[in-house]
Order: C-alpha cells, then sequence, then structure tokens
C-alpha cells in the first residue's frame, strides 16, 4: 500500500453491485468521506472494473473496459473502492492484464491510488468513530480477494471493534470463500451452492443480529442463503452499518 497523507479529495469508484443493488452502501460510503472533510468526487461514465471478462479469459474486452475506468480518475488523488473484489482488480490484476501494453506506465501510477474503503478509513484517515445505535451483535465477512490479495481483514474488524455497543462475534470456516465468485455462481452452481450453505450453517450457529461484509457479491449470495432459510440476520455493507449507528441524529 502507498504511504499517503491525509487528502483534500477522493474518487469513488461505485462498482456495478452497489450501483444496481446496495446503492445505499455508495452513499454511505460518501458520508462517511464526507464527514471526515474530504470532498468525494464521482466520475460520470463509471462503468465494470472489467472483473467478469478478466476472470472468463476475455483479456482484451477486459482492457477496453479497463482504459474506459482509468482514463477518469486522473491526477494524484486516492480511488477509494467500497469492494475488496473491485479494488484488487484495479490496484494489483491491472497490473497483469496491461503488462507490455503501451498505457502500463499509466495503469501502474493508478495501481498506487487504489484504496478499499475500511483500509482508507483505518490506515489513512485513522477514523474515529461514536457509536449511537443500541447494543448489538454482529459477524464479519471478509471476502477472499479483501482478506488474500488487498489484506484489509482486519481494518473491517477494527471498525466494529470500535464501536462501543457492538460485539463482534466470530464464527467457524471465517475466512473461507461463500462460493460466489462472479461467474463461479453460475458456471459451477452445486458447488457454489453447498460452500454458501457450509457458511452460512457457521453464520446461523453464531446467532449475529448483522453480518457485515465490504463485498456487495458476498452479500448477495450469503444474504441470499440467509434468506430462503428463514434466518432473522440481517445482511449490510459495513459503510452502511458504520453511518448507520453513528449519523447525528438532526436536533429538533
Amino acid at each position: 500500500m502507498a504511504t499517503v497523507g491525509r487528502p483534500r479529495r477522493v474518487y469513488l469508484f461505485g462498482t456495478c453491485l452497489i450501483d444496481l443493488f446496495f446503492p445505499d452502501a455508495g452513499v454511505d460510503s460518501v458520508r462517511l468521506l464526507e464527514r471526515e472533510g474530504i470532498e468525494v468526487v464521482y466520475p460520470q461514465g463509471q462503468t465494470c472494473c472489467g472483473q467478469p471478462a478478466y476472470n472468463s479469459g476475455y483479456h482484451e474486452d477486459a482492457r477496453t473496459v479497463a482504459r474506459q475506468q482509468v482514463s477518469l480518475f486522473p491526477g494524484d488523488d486516492p480511488v477509494i473502492g467500497p469492494s475488496g473484489s473491485c479494488a484488487s482488480m484495479m490496484k494489483h490484476h491491472y497490473l497483469d492484464l496491461f503488462r507490455g501494453e503501451p498505457d502500463f506506465a499509466e495503469v501502474q501510477a493508478l495501481s498506487t491510488r487504489i484504496f478499499e474503503l475500511t483500509e482508507f478509513l483505518v490506515r489513512v484517515l485513522n477514523i474515529d468513530l461514536k457509536d449511537l445505535g443500541a447494543p448489538q451483535k454482529v459477524a464479519i465477512h471478509t471476502s477472499c480477494h479483501a482478506r488474500r490479495e488487498m489484506g484489509v481483514a482486519g481494518d473491517a474488524e477494527q471498525l466494529v471493534d470500535s464501536l462501543g455497543n457492538v460485539e463482534r462475534v466470530g464464527f467457524e470456516r471465517q475466512t473461507e470463500c461463500c462460493g460466489f465468485g462472479g461467474t463461479f455462481a453460475v458456471k459451477h452452481a452445486p458447488i457454489s451452492a453447498a460452500m454458501v450453505t457450509d457458511k452460512v450453517d457457521t453464520i446461523d450457529a453464531s446467532a449475529p443480529d448483522r453480518l457485515v461484509g465490504g463485498d456487495c457479491g458476498c452479500l448477495m449470495n450469503i444474504g441470499g442463503a440467509l434468506e430462503k432459510r428463514g434466518s432473522s440476520i440481517r445482511v449490510q455493507h459495513i459503510a452502511s452499518l458504520l453511518w448507520e449507528r453513528t449519523d447525528e441524529p438532526p436536533s429538533n
């Protein structure tokens, strides 16, 4: 991770799933950053980061999409992604995708400015949260990309632990994949279903009030499995949990 001081301005990369299914997570990410005095720029024209095409072997198509993304984030401002998976694609896999290409240097420069949201809140902003919510038990699912490629599992845990009225609960298989994996869940549906069943069995057993995470694909997969079995556990993006519990109510 590049060492940066506290910036005045950042870009937000919204991700496909936030745009289509979890818009509150994007809005709450902006709110958290703006409350810290950071100007948040959301470039219009954002598209997919290219990961589905890249993972499926369509590298030329992935490069076309990625070049559009790179062009939207000029300058030196950090780029914040509320997704470990998409952030990892832009930070790590763009380098492989563009190695030997004439615009590799531009891509390499961008990669040093990519941050996953919780990583940025903890390591750059050193955010101080005041918990205003009721007592609650919260479990965390950290995606494979966030845990193994971005290395930010501890950042999410630190943020949840800083909420004074929240008890963080662990569960077995916490470090295992939930079975989503983008197109993996479609191409290998029976395996994916078995993986999320194993995961949800242990989440249910730990009996949290909520399951939070930083990757919407995982949250959709786990949330769908929990809902199918009639579980009362609410699934939520970590940005929304943090904002919901620390937002000062308006004075009357």
